[in-house]
């Protein structure tokens, strides 16, 4: 009974299994069968099924003559393996082959016939007949060619780990394997395609683009990864579109005229060919000419849209094509097929019928031509000449998906192969055993392909990485018009290596690219204008970034390409030209020795060291007489040395600064001038001191002798090194390139403290205020003894120019910092030269009769007079109010004479000359004695 059981369903289900499946097939018996999908048609009719009766199975339409061709290479490379002595011996190889029609639904009712045979097997009915007529499993699959048709394959298949190889499914989402555990390629993987899109339209130097996809595990993610990718380099796109070639025909055309009204040029489409055709159909109606397409290698060498009556719109295409290879013998393979010749395909006869537009006899759509439901052709006999036939079926210059095909059969066999020759104890499956080729399973197939590693007929390497994928390179090629027939020739212009580095992948020979098909310039496809070397892209708002605005670059930047992104800041010592499009070299400014400025400048400081030595000569010349007496000839040495070192300090600030002249010049100036005022300061305090002095005394004369007077001086001037020592120490001035002024590098004396200058001059004007103050009060004392009314004078102007000095400092920049110190320095130092002694020399020159010592004399004595007259108008002036207030009321005042006697008697010789005014009132004598001494072994003093 259980035998009888067991009879009943295998003759059930070999009765299954020879009438399941798509009744159009090639079909061939052998030791081991393969399976094999097939796009032998484009699509299927679009019928609205209501369901009042029972479904029918949808027709299949429009004949795919390529897809004929990979079938015929999947057919030749099993009788090459199969006549091969070395491959496989004793082993014969079939085939079952199905039509997918590029749909789904077609493909899964085709590999329900392979999966239901390996269901049967896994039942072990051997031991129970001897099943002699047994189709055996199907051991591996190859297909399918979409990859949404292969990721609904890979589901079934990969339930019951039957090998799957596509030769054209190239979706990066098959190389999941946690999800598609069977599945392998011998494409690769979109994942490198939409990288060498992206680098194409960098390349080109586009940024403004239109994406299209199917809409379809092949579609979908591949313009997702681009998108990505141009994401990623900054590149916009305008439009992204998803197609069909099932969509109503007002979706076609809304399409087209978001296409036609987009200001983009390029379009990149990622889709098969049966779904752009509907496209490509709608902008040939509209002659739309202007575009520029780059195609993925699903439709790069498609006949369907390689056609004459559509070149006009994709004349000029860049496609991605696959490598392609040679398959020895497959061209006369090709070129004997004929219908009576192949009874085990039944696609022969339907390739026939469409190629030379006839009816085979007992054709099922003749017999549907008589009914009208088909139009009508003529009879055929089956003999008719296949070369003179114009079809894409003999299209074999550049075999690619074909090749892919070819591959694909041999991997399959190759892994058979090691498990013939498996040695055991080497095998790898469990204990490292050996699988029985007699009775191999798919997922011992399976498992030796995933380590498959052979060198084929060809001497390629072939093998799959972890994901199951091969490694491969693509050929670009530019869509041309035949000068002969007018028909579409690809060109190969340039190839994209996926295992070079970044950068260096892609290769394109721009003298073979004609764009739509007769122009050798570039296409603009841009967003905006490109930007001419000089400007920068500015952002456009609620624009996206690819369009801008040009916007000149700033002074100081510049660009030197066009569309520049960002303009370059020019290095420091250069500055951007007119247009900035370069740098040029700053021009460098300091006072300089060769200027008219600069010259003029040291002209004045050393005018004024000559003009000043000149006074000093005249002194010393005239060193004994009364007015260089009178005016402490000591101190005024000094005080002419002084000034000489301010004159020269000047010429410290002329020249380029380097870093000790900027050390140097400060402190000079500085020193230099608290010396000067030190000295007019000493002497000026000591001639008031003696005249306001009621009586002069030897004490007064020991006090202010010249050596206290010298140590005075060089107290005063000690504290100023002192400032410039500390400065020197914590904060030393440099030389210091300034780079803010456009155009000009200022090279400067970097102060180091501004505070340490600041006490640098504010001492000096300290001791030049308190010079002012002696210098003023003491301005009535005789003018032989004291320049007192000159020494105000010149504190005025020495006040009056550092008070200017200040502002104008540091409101000046560069070279003129420098000129402003240099013009307050001269200024300085000549306002002092000239009050103090160019009216001395004057006198001592041009006016000798006014230097004696009776001018000295009588000058002395004028003082004398106005000092005691005052003195005695106010003493009388105060006893008349005494009186008036004793005596309630004053007579009128008593006439008073003054008279003043002069005695000068000449001493003896060695004694004192002493010279007595007398001042006389009516009341009483008041006398005032003043003494000269004037020694006669010392006439200095």
């Amino acid at each position: 009974m259980r035998f009888y059981l067991y009879y009943l369903v295998l003759l059930g289900f070999s009765s299954v299994i020879s009438t399941y499946g798509p009744h159009q097939r090639a079909q061939k018996t052998g030791d081991i069968l393969l399976g094999g999908l097939f796009p032998m048609h484009f699509g299927v009719t679009s019928k609205d099924q209501d369901l009042a009766a029972r479904p029918e199975s949808t027709e299949c339409v429009r004949y795919n003559f390529r897809g004929f061709r990979w079938l015929q290479a999947m057919i030749f490379a099993i009788e090459e393996i199969n006549n091969s002595s070395t491959l496989l011996p004793n082993i014969t190889l079939g085939y079952r082959i199905f039509d997918t029609c590029n749909t789904v639904s077609k493909a899964l009712e085709a590999t329900l016939s392979f999966v239901a045979q390996n269901k049967i097997d896994s039942l072990n009915l051997d031991e129970f007949c001897n099943c002699t007529d047994h189709i055996p499993s199907t051991i591996a699959v190859v297909g399918a060619s979409g990859s949404a048709v292969s990721t609904a394959v890979a589901n079934l298949l990969g339930l019951f780990y039957i090998p799957q190889i596509s030769y054209a499914s190239s979706s990066r989402l098959l190389s999941n394997k946690n999800q598609f555990k069977s599945f392998m390629r011998t494409i690769p993987t979109d994942e490198h395609q939409a990288t060498a899109m992206a680098d194409i339209i960098d390349y080109f130097q586009w940024n403004w683009v239109i994406a299209v996809a199917s809409d379809d595990e092949y579609g979908r993610p591949g313009i997702e990864k681009f998108e990505k990718e141009m994401e990623e380099r900054d590149i916009c796109i305008h439009l992204s579109e998803l197609i069909s070639q099932y969509f109503e025909e007002w979706q076609i055309q809304g399409l087209v005229d978001r296409i036609e009204n987009s200001s983009a040029k390029v379009i990149v489409v990622f889709a098969s060919g049966p779904d752009i055709e509907p496209l490509i159909k709608e902008m040939v109606r509209r002659n739309i000419t202007d575009r520029i397409w780059l195609a993925s290698e699903a439709w790069a060498t498609t006949s369907l849209i390689a056609k004459p009556e559509y070149l006009d719109v994709v004349v000029g295409t860049i496609g991605f094509a696959l490598r392609a290879g040679e398959i020895p013998g497959f061209k006369d393979f090709l070129q004997e097929v004929t219908p009576k010749k192949s009874s085990h395909n039944e696609f022969v006869r339907e390739f026939w019928e469409e190629t030379f537009n006839c009816y085979l006899e007992d054709s099922q759509r003749l017999r549907d031509s008589e009914n009208g439901s088909t139009s009508f052709r003529p009879l055929c006999t089956g003999e008719e000449d296949i070369m003179g036939a114009e079809t894409p079926y003999l299209d074999y210059t550049h075999l690619r998906i074909s090749y892919n095909v070819y591959v694909a059969v041999h991997s399959i066999a190759q892994a058979l192969q090691d498990i013939l020759t498996c040695i055991p104890g080497q095998g790898l499956f469990s204990n490292n055993s050996c699988a029985d080729i007699k009775k191999i399973e798919a997922w011992q197939v399976l498992k030796q392909l995933r380590h498959l590693n052979f060198s084929n007929s060809m001497g390629e390497k072939v093998h799959f990485d972890e994901n199951a994928d091969p490694s491969g390179n693509y050929t670009i090629i530019n869509w041309h018009r035949s000068p002969e027939d007018g028909s579409v020739v690809f060109e190969e212009v340039g190839f994209y290596n996926m295992r070079a580095k970044r950068g260096v992948q892609l290769f394109i020979d721009n003298t073979k690219i004609l764009w739509n098909g007769y122009n050798t310039e570039v296409p603009f496809s841009n967003c905006s204008e490109d930007c001419e070397p000089g400007t920068r892209k500015g952002i456009i708002e609620s624009m996206p970034t690819c369009c801008f605005e040009c916007t000149e670059c700033s002074e100081g930047e510049y660009s030197d390409h066009k569309d520049a992104s960002v303009c370059t800041k020019c290095p420091n010592d250069s500055w951007s030209n007119e247009n900035h499009t370069s740098c040029f070299l700053k021009e460098i400014e300091f006072l300089s020795w060769t200027e008219p400025f600069g010259i003029a400048l040291a002209l004045c400081s050393v005018l004024g060291v000559f003009l000043t030595a000149f006074v000093m000569g005249v002194f010393i010349r005239f060193r004994n007489t009364p007015i260089v007496k009178a005016t402490n000839r000591e101190l005024s040495y000094l005080l002419l040395f002084s000034l000489i070192c301010c004159f020269s300090s000047s010429l410290i600030f002329i020249g380029e600064p380097q870093d000790w002249t900027c050390r140097l010049r400060q402190p000079a100036f500085g020193i230099s001038f608290v010396l000067c005022i030190s000295c007019i300061l000493v002497k000026t305090n000591r001639v008031l001191l003696v005249f306001e002095a009621k009586i002069p005394t030897s004490l007064h004369r020991k006090w202010w002798g010249l050596n206290l007077q010298f140590l005075l001086v060089f107290l005063f001037t000690f504290v100023q090194v002192m400032i410039c020592v500390v400065w020197l120490y914590n904060a030393p001035p440099a030389s210091y390139r300034n780079h803010d002024i456009d155009e000009i590098i200022f090279i400067t004396c970097n102060e180091g403290s501004m505070m340490a200058l600041g006490f640098l001059i504010g001492y000096t004007c300290l001791l030049a205020a308190i010079c002012f103050f002696f210098a003023f009060k003491s301005r009535k004392l005789p003018e032989n003894f004291t320049e007192a009314k000159f020494i105000t004078f010149s504190m005025l102007i020495f006040f009056i120019v550092w008070i200017s000095f200040i502002p104008a400092y540091f409101s000046t920049y560069g070279k003129f910092v420098s000129a402003v110190e240099v013009i307050a320095i001269l200024a300085s130092s000549f306002g002092l030269l000239a009050c103090i002694f160019f009216n001395k020399v004057y006198i001592i020159l041009f006016k000798p009769s006014r230097n004696t010592i009776e001018e000295v004399r009588c000058s002395t004595a004028a003082h004398s007079f106005k000092v005691a007259a005052k003195a005695t108008l106010r003493h009388s002036s105060a006893s008349r109010k005494r009186s008036s207030s004793v005596g309630g009321s004053c007579a009128s005042t008593p006439s008073s004479s003054i008279s003043l006697k002069t005695n000068d008697n000449d001493s003896p010789s060695g004694q004192q000359r002493i010279h007595k005014p007398r001042v006389s009132f009516g009341s009483g004598t008041v006398t005032l004695s003043l003494s000269f001494e004037e020694s006669r072994k010392n006439s200095m003093k």
